[in-house]
């Protein structure tokens, strides 16, 4: 129980409505999830507005809410603020003790690579022997229990809570994806960073900022906004991320894979195996909370593939440096990091190739289409599901970055899915969208075979691949399950595969896998052992 006046010093209140002193046993911003005692936070959504749920709240057992306006025929007292959002934070802040103050707080930006950078670097601090948490797109990990994410960064309140059982459990560092999105929605408002990076920024989510200009408004702020106490790591070699050197009160660190000008260089890179080889040379002198860096080198091996991961990688290997993790540690961790769900991961590799990719965004796709450029195989079979309630503008970048690397990869024909029925509401496909891409395809002169359902998309694929082939399974939330489903069909038509091999890949999954399908495997497996 927290007292309602300790909490509301946290907030800037505008007017109150039948003020008085109570008891409040928790937060909460849907009416669904409120109990006795509880602070309701009346929350204006993209698709509806917490006002209206009011009644519902105090139904269900709210004592006291936080509002924009004041509603009618509610008889608990009510306390009107500018921005429902910030209140929001700052609340869940408070009534958790503030527990980003007791973490270090690692928080990690960009268009693309945040979910790999972020499992490379909480490897890294793991393996120093560090308890660590995670919160990103695939899961939220605090110490040894992990849940899924629904968010790329969790609502301001759930963060909150999660930080405290990180603290509970006694948790010291914390690796974190920042997206855009939260930063605009204030879902990281009372976060103090330790460390901020930002790698790379392209064109994503223009339809929820508006303009290129309004997204990198937002993702920059994460580093204009950090405190002198913190550190900023940025990519040279991104003209975006190198314009923020002296954006921020930070001390900044700077990186290139290209440019020779800043603290840390990788240089002899090789990829002609498509897995990262290269040499980490500190160029600079440079000092960070009482740790002094020299020139030095030492060598690196990836275990995964791309341009990309090299990228992610030096992200990776200066947040280790900076906290006191050795250079052997990070390269053992390095040449043992098998990746993240989902980013261009391999789940069959035998007489055919089949990648796993979370194909978001033009900058992304160009990245993952570069690496297939660099590896050798006979035909490519790409199945991608067309990224719904993205807007028009998303989906045609995305069409237009395929056609780009159409001819260098043989492409000359697309297997397409909607995923009508491995997607929610959220991220149905348009006809808009669908349009856009088809007609980007066309005018390319590229063949597409469109389906509804991603099980007879990924059939296609499976149906027409042969020796040495790599079928590319690509897209976000519509592909999330096309791992589960080409094991399965794969398992059908090749039955002499032991399942515990087939399906290795997926069993540690946390997310695109159903529950069916893990007690089927399990029980197949115990059966034939």
């Amino acid at each position: 129980m927290v007292r309602l006046s300790e909490l509301l010093d946290a907030i800037e209140i505008k007017q109150a409505f039948n003020d008085q002193e109570l008891n409040i046993s928790g937060i909460s911003y849907h009416s669904g999830n409120v109990s006795n005692g509880q602070l309701f936070v009346c929350v204006r959504g993209y698709k509806t507005d917490g006002h209206k749920y009011l009644p519902q709240a105090v139904e269900n057992g709210a004592v006291a809410a936080i509002v924009e306006e004041f509603q009618e025929g509610i008889d608990i007292p009510q306390y009107l603020v500018e921005n429902a959002r910030i209140a929001l934070a700052r609340l869940g802040d408070a009534f958790y003790d503030h527990p980003a103050k007791k973490v270090k707080m690692i928080g990690i930006t960009a268009t693309n690579g945040k979910t790999t950078t972020t499992f490379m670097t909480n490897a890294i601090l793991e393996n120093h022997g560090l308890k660590t948490g995670m919160i990103g797109t695939v899961s939220v990990k605090m110490d040894d229990e992990s849940i899924p994410a629904d968010l790329t960064t969790p609502e301001s309140l759930d963060l909150q809570y999660y930080l405290k059982k990180m603290v509970d459990k006694g948790v010291s560092h914390v690796s974190m994806e920042v997206s855009s999105a939260a930063i605009e929605t204030h879902r990281v408002e009372t976060i103090d960073y330790d460390i901020v990076t930002l790698n790379n920024i392209s064109r994503e989510h223009i339809d929820f900022h508006s303009s290129f200009e309004q997204y990198f408004e937002a993702k920059s702020s994460l580093i204009r906004n950090a405190s002198e106490h913190s550190v900023a790591i940025l990519n040279l070699d991104d003209s975006y991320s190198a314009s923020l050197i002296n954006e921020t009160k930070a001390q900044v660190i700077t990186f290139g894979l290209e440019s020779k000008q800043g603290h840390i260089y990788c240089k002899n890179l090789d990829l002609t195996t498509g897995r990262g080889r290269f040499t980490v040379e500190i160029l600079k002198p440079f000092e960070v909370n009482g740790r002094e860096f020299v020139p030095s080198e030492f060598a690196v091996e990836l275990s995964v593939p791309g341009l990309h991961s090299v990228y992610n990688s030096m992200v990776a290997i200066t947040i280790g440096l900076i906290c006191g993790v050795s250079e052997s540690t990070i390269q053992k961790t390095l040449s043992s990091f098998v990746g993240v769900e989902r980013r261009f991961q391999f789940i069959y590799e035998d007489d055919f190739k089949i990648i796993d990719d979370h194909f978001a965004n033009a900058g992304n796709i160009n990245v993952t289409l570069q690496t297939l450029n660099y590896m050798t195989y006979k035909n490519l079979h790409l199945v991608y599901a067309i990224r719904g309630d993205r807007g028009p503008t998303v989906n045609r970048e995305n069409a237009e970055m395929i056609v780009e690397w159409a001819s260098k990869l043989g492409l000359n024909e697309v297997i397409a899915t909607k995923s009508i029925s491995h997607v929610t509401s959220k991220d149905w496909v348009s006809d808009e969208e669908e349009r856009v891409f088809l007609e980007v395809m066309a005018e390319a002169g590229i063949k597409v075979n469109l389906y509804d359902e991603l099980s007879d998309a990924i059939s296609h694929g499976l149906d027409n691949v042969e020796t040495g082939d790599l079928v590319l399974l690509a897209g976000c939330q519509g592909m999330d399950f096309g791992g589960e489903v080409a094991l399965l069909q794969l398992h059908e038509r090749k039955p002499e595969i032991p399942v515990e091999k087939l399906f290795h890949p997926l069993l540690d999954r946390v997310c695109g896998v159903t529950k069916d399908y893990k007690e089927w495997v399990l029980k197949e497996t115990l059966q034939k052992s």
